[in-house]
């Protein structure tokens, strides 16, 4: 219930993902995005860069390595360790990549002590919603608990929207 706004936020972040590209292309070469690089590049160039720029680095190369864990899991139907990238990934944008908020912090966190799956902000960050892997034995007792302690806390009752995971695109 945080309006999503992205404003000069994005750019910043862009920009130091952009620093780090420039100096591991000027030292090693092939560097043409994050994608290219890896941690010991990273590392170093570190003392080339602002301490925010290295981590909003650092979290791309970490989310790279979690996007391939976590499609492997999901080929072996493992769906806790795709929650615990999901986290992983949340608490990667909270605290090193800086797009999140106080609200769907206490989102991921109300999860975490429910014992919910996995929990992440969903899109962009700067607000927006958060996305969550819920058994079906907790669902409403995990929904029941945000509404009442978000409300409690924000003044607002979340809106909550229930999906089940499908077996993707595919032709008809």
């Amino acid at each position: 219930m945080v309006k999503h706004s992205l404003g000069n936020e994005y750019n910043e972040r862009r920009e130091s993902c952009e620093k780090a590209v420039y100096l591991m292309n000027s030292r090693f070469g092939s560097v043409e995005t994050l994608r290219d690089a890896n941690h010991q590049m990273l590392d170093d160039i570190k003392d080339k860069l602002t301490d925010q720029d290295y981590l909003r680095a650092k979290y791309v190369l970490d989310e790279k390595e979690r996007v391939l864990a976590v499609s492997d899991a999901l080929e072996k139907s493992d769906y806790e360790l795709v929650g615990r990238k999901m986290y992983e990934t949340h608490w990667g944008l909270s605290r090193e990549y800086t797009v999140s908020c106080p609200e769907l912090d206490f989102l991921v966190e109300t999860a975490q002590e429910c014992g919910v799956t996995g929990s992440r902000v969903m899109g962009g960050g700067f607000g927006g919603c958060t996305i969550n892997l819920v058994r079906d034995t907790i669902c409403d007792k995990f929904t029941s608990k945000v509404k009442r302690d978000y409300a409690r806390r924000f003044g607002i009752i979340p809106e909550i929207y229930n999906v089940n995971i499908g077996d993707g695109s595919r032709r008809l």
